[in-house]
């Protein structure tokens, strides 16, 4: 395993993301959640991964606590990160959430512990300064913050006084526009990009097209997965799977690596087994060329989504009516 080195932090270019564990909007299952989530933990930390990212709001808190019991006993062997919902980000608020993390991971201490989203009505000083506390006492190691623009990032840090040693956000092949904007800066300021849904939810994994879409309600309400849209990616999942073939590698791993080439950037897929978990660890040994990157990153820029006002209305024409004949 390859790992970056930050802000005195040593992460996993890969990780684990917790989201789907007791998340029943996934559709995985009970037995998922008992026993596949746990086995995944234990192999990714047997593989060196390190980092395990989940949240609060993940499953309503269960997703820290299968979390927290996949890694007792093995606490040294993690890099462990979860998120703060920031509804009403006071002091007290902000730390009594801390402490209930802690209590449902089984943990003196998190490592990185992050806003998930800006909140539009409290200006980011004033969780960073129930964060600053945070970091005195020891409850967290690292601050870091989810779903920021570079402004806010820096602005974040300029009221903490101290580093925000991450940001978490979407970026992959097919979603690139804010990961691209934070890499330089995260790089020369010894920072750390975040990729969640790094695969774009699988569509970078190349298992669903038009006539084959996507059944769980998370992928159903990702405008990514509209047919139209579907259409458009095909240039570049073409893209990804002719530099696939050239490594005997799969698609889903030539997209974790392409990130992972980028400076300071780590990433954090699901895994819904411990073989698709052993196949994205793999992706850290996978060396693109830089005349593969330079392919692949041509055909993510092609790649054109529809969004917006389009992209809502065709995602209100996928909800079903409940009446006879209406869609389903």
């Amino acid at each position: 395993m390859r790992y970056v080195e930050a802000a005195g932090a040593r992460i996993s270019v890969i990780g684990v993301g917790a989201w789907q564990f007791g998340a029943r909007e996934w559709g995985y299952g009970e037995e998922y959640s008992t026993e596949v989530a746990p086995a995944i933990i234990e192999r990714a930390l047997d593989l060196g991964i390190n980092l395990v990212d989940t949240a609060e709001m993940y499953g309503f808190g269960r997703s820290e606590r299968i979390v927290g019991e996949a890694i007792r006993g093995r606490r040294d062997d993690v890099f462990l990160a979860t998120k703060l919902l920031p509804l009403l980000p006071l002091t007290p608020v902000v730390e009594w959430r801390a402490f209930e993390s802690v209590a449902r991971l089984g943990v003196s201490h998190i490592d990185l512990y992050q806003i998930h989203w800006p909140n539009p009505v409290f200006r980011v000083g004033t969780p960073m300064r129930a964060m600053g506390k945070l970091l005195q006492v020891g409850l967290c190691r690292h601050a870091g913050v989810s779903n920021f623009s570079l402004e806010q990032w820096q602005e974040a840090e300029r009221a903490l006084g101290a580093p925000v040693l991450s940001n978490q956000v979407q970026y992959s092949l097919a979603v690139r526009r804010r990961g691209d904007d934070l890499v330089g800066w995260a790089a020369s300021h010894d920072r750390v990009v975040i990729a969640y849904s790094p695969l774009a939810q699988g569509l970078l994994a190349g298992r669903y097209d038009r006539d084959n879409p996507p059944r769980n309600n998370v992928r159903r309400g990702n405008a990514l997965f509209l047919p139209e849209n579907l259409d458009r990616a095909s240039e570049l999942l073409g893209a990804v799977r002719a530099v696939a073939a050239e490594h005997d590698a799969t698609p889903a791993q030539v997209a974790l690596a392409w990130l992972i080439r980028r400076p300071n950037v780590v990433v954090i897929p699901g895994a819904s087994s411990v073989a698709q978990l052993e196949a994205n660890a793999a992706a850290a040994d996978l060396e693109l060329s830089d005349e593969e990157d330079r392919r692949l990153s041509e055909a993510s820029s092609r790649f054109e989504p529809v969004t917006g006002p389009k992209a809502m209305a065709g995602m209100a024409r996928r909800i079903p009516t409940g009446r006879p004949g209406g869609r389903h």
